[in-house]
Protein backbone atom coordinates (compact mmCIF):
# COMPACT_ATOMS: atom_id res chain seq x y z
CA UNK A 1 0.00 0.00 0.00
CA UNK A 2 1.77 3.35 -0.50
CA UNK A 3 0.20 5.68 1.70
CA UNK A 4 0.13 9.08 0.43
CA UNK A 5 -1.02 8.03 -3.52
CA UNK A 6 -3.80 5.92 -1.59
CA UNK A 7 -2.76 2.60 -4.11
CA UNK A 8 -2.60 -1.07 -3.27
CA UNK A 9 -0.49 -3.44 -5.92
CA UNK A 10 0.01 -6.24 -5.62
CA UNK A 11 4.33 -7.69 -5.92
CA UNK A 12 5.07 -10.90 -7.37
CA UNK A 13 7.40 -12.72 -5.86
CA UNK A 14 10.08 -12.55 -8.81
CA UNK A 15 9.53 -8.64 -8.99
CA UNK A 16 11.07 -5.81 -7.34
CA UNK A 17 8.64 -3.69 -5.12
CA UNK A 18 10.91 -0.86 -7.40
CA UNK A 19 9.63 -2.86 -10.52
CA UNK A 20 5.74 -3.00 -9.01
CA UNK A 21 6.20 0.61 -8.49
CA UNK A 22 7.04 1.40 -11.64
CA UNK A 23 4.59 -1.11 -13.36
CA UNK A 24 1.66 1.16 -11.75
CA UNK A 25 2.99 3.99 -13.38
CA UNK A 26 4.81 5.51 -10.20
CA UNK A 27 8.48 6.81 -10.35
CA UNK A 28 10.30 6.39 -7.27
CA UNK A 29 13.69 7.53 -6.90
CA UNK A 30 16.63 4.43 -7.66
CA UNK A 31 19.66 4.02 -8.98
CA UNK A 32 22.08 1.25 -8.69
CA UNK A 33 19.15 -1.84 -8.06
CA UNK A 34 21.46 -3.76 -5.75
CA UNK A 35 20.76 -2.35 -2.72
CA UNK A 36 24.29 -0.37 -2.08
CA UNK A 37 23.47 3.00 -2.76
CA UNK A 38 20.88 4.72 -0.48
CA UNK A 39 18.39 6.31 -3.38
CA UNK A 40 15.69 3.97 -2.75
CA UNK A 41 14.55 3.52 0.91
CA UNK A 42 10.88 4.35 1.46
CA UNK A 43 9.33 4.72 5.08
CA UNK A 44 7.68 1.58 6.36
CA UNK A 45 4.44 2.96 8.12
CA UNK A 46 2.96 -0.71 8.68
CA UNK A 47 4.57 -4.06 7.89
CA UNK A 48 2.23 -7.41 9.10
CA UNK A 49 5.23 -9.28 9.05
CA UNK A 50 9.38 -9.11 8.85
CA UNK A 51 10.66 -6.91 6.93
CA UNK A 52 13.87 -9.16 4.40
CA UNK A 53 16.55 -6.49 4.05
CA UNK A 54 19.00 -7.46 1.33
CA UNK A 55 20.47 -4.48 0.90
CA UNK A 56 23.80 -3.02 1.76
CA UNK A 57 22.89 0.26 2.48
CA UNK A 58 20.98 -0.13 5.81
CA UNK A 59 22.94 -0.21 9.07
CA UNK A 60 22.49 -3.48 11.44
CA UNK A 61 20.27 -0.72 13.70
CA UNK A 62 18.33 0.46 10.45
CA UNK A 63 17.56 -2.48 9.71
CA UNK A 64 16.15 -3.88 13.58
CA UNK A 65 14.16 -0.62 13.58
CA UNK A 66 11.97 -1.56 10.64
CA UNK A 67 11.28 2.41 9.87
CA UNK A 68 12.90 2.00 5.80
CA UNK A 69 13.17 -0.47 3.40
CA UNK A 70 15.02 -0.08 -0.21
CA UNK A 71 13.13 -1.20 -2.15
CA UNK A 72 14.82 -2.37 -5.19
CA UNK A 73 16.10 -5.55 -3.51
CA UNK A 74 14.33 -6.10 0.11
CA UNK A 75 10.82 -7.86 0.69
CA UNK A 76 8.34 -8.55 3.05
CA UNK A 77 7.27 -11.99 4.74
CA UNK A 78 4.22 -10.96 4.97
CA UNK A 79 1.51 -10.13 3.21
CA UNK A 80 0.52 -6.10 3.82
CA UNK A 81 3.32 -3.34 3.60
CA UNK A 82 2.71 0.46 3.88
CA UNK A 83 4.76 2.38 2.81
CA UNK A 84 4.95 6.29 3.04
CA UNK A 85 5.01 7.39 -0.90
Amino acid sequence: VLHKSGLTLQVPPQTSILEALQSAGQHPLFDCRQGMCGVCPLPVLEADGPLLHRDAYLSADEKSAGASLCICVSRLQGSRLVLNA
